[in-house]
């Protein structure tokens, strides 16, 4: 993915305006799990509340990708991969 650049904030800034009547942003947390296969060896790190496997993924004003870190597990709260 490429590095947003002043101009990406700025659309983003723009749409979140536009689209949600939000001044001033520039991104909405709100993590998305999305359904894996449990990697092998581990354990329930990736299991989370709903009772499946899932990684989670952050998106923008137009619920697509700005910004992406697969490193965190589904089990993880939007609050606790905001703090991460």
């Amino acid at each position: 993915m490429p590095t947003p650049t002043r101009t990406t904030w700025s659309q983003i800034v723009n749409d979140f305006w536009d689209l949600w009547n939000f001044p001033n942003c520039i991104g909405a947390i709100d993590g998305k799990h999305v359904k894996v296969q449990a990697p092998p060896n581990s354990g329930s790190k990736f299991f989370n509340y709903k009772h499946s496997f899932s990684v989670v993924v952050l998106v923008d004003a137009n619920y697509k990708f700005t910004v992406v870190d697969i490193g965190l597990y589904g089990r993880n709260s939007d609050g606790g991969i905001f703090a991460h």
